[in-house]
């Protein structure tokens, strides 16, 4: 009886620690914190082509959350079409590129409180004359590009009435799309659609007359871990409070999108 309980306790202990051992622990054992970024996201977790830096809003509060941790940054490229296995699969902590909140995404993701939020935005050529205004893209014959795995294709899905919804692999695709003239717009969001208007001469940016769809961007990260989503809940408030987030998005140029309460 007594070799049975005594072996008993011992299954239990040697399971403890790794019930304890939960993705902050291993952060810290390892001191590194692995951040998934999607490496175009202008404004938000951009790689400049020139020297290769990544710049953006949520580089630097990637790095802000390193130092409050004591731990490396390690940056880890992926994109919104690989966000589930990326996330799912551990290659990474957690992922801050401005995530949008999506039922979709609820279903299978856990989120931070949001620190962004934007609503949705179009992006045509400056000769086309059929689209003017926001009224003029939901109608026969127009096609409006979405990219892959982006929160616009759901919603843009279920908004459409009348024009033809066209879903490219990639952002690039969906930009070449409406450049050649084969669709005409694409839809996109803030961040965005400032890189196309800083960078292709041939963008005009059509915004909604009225608030069309905003949605709130966040940090995504594996359910199962109440510890991590806590601490990553106690930083997004912290930066909140002490104005890091605010100075983060002038720094970039998202003041318009900042969720700051």
């Amino acid at each position: 009886m007594r070799l049975r309980f005594a072996a008993a306790l011992a299954a239990v202990l040697a399971c403890a620690p790794a019930a304890a051992d939960g993705r902050l622990d291993r952060i810290q054992t390892s001191g590194t914190l692995r951040v998934c970024v999607w490496p175009d996201y202008y404004g938000v977790s951009w790689r400049n082509p020139q020297g290769g830096e990544l710049i953006g809003i949520d580089v630097d509060l990637a790095r802000e959350l390193g130092k409050e941790l004591g731990v490396a940054v390690e940056f880890v490229d992926s994109a919104f079409s690989r966000l589930f296995d990326d996330v799912l699969g551990g290659r990474c902590d957690v992922a801050m590129f401005a995530i949008g909140i999506t039922p979709q995404r609820q279903e299978r993701l856990r989120f931070t409180s949001p620190h962004l939020a934007s609503d949705i935005y179009a992006i045509t050529t400056r000769s086309n004359r059929r689209i003017r205004s926001w009224d003029d893209i939901d109608r026969p014959g127009v096609v409006v590009a979405v990219a892959k795995g982006t929160l616009h294709e759901p919603v843009m899905r279920d908004m459409l009435r009348h024009a033809q919804l066209a879903v490219l692999d990639t952002p690039h695709a969906r930009e070449q799309e409406v450049e050649s003239g084969r669709a005409d717009v694409f839809m996109t969001d803030y961040p965005y659609s400032r890189r196309m208007l800083d960078g292709a001469d041939w963008a005009r940016l059509v915004s909604p007359t009225a608030t069309y769809h905003v949605t709130p961007y966040a940090w995504a990260l594996a359910p199962g871990d109440e510890v991590w989503h806590q601490r990553l809940e106690d930083f997004v408030g912290a930066i909140k409070r002490d104005g890091r987030l605010a100075e983060a998005a002038r720094r970039h140029g998202l003041e318009p999108i900042v969720v700051d309460h």
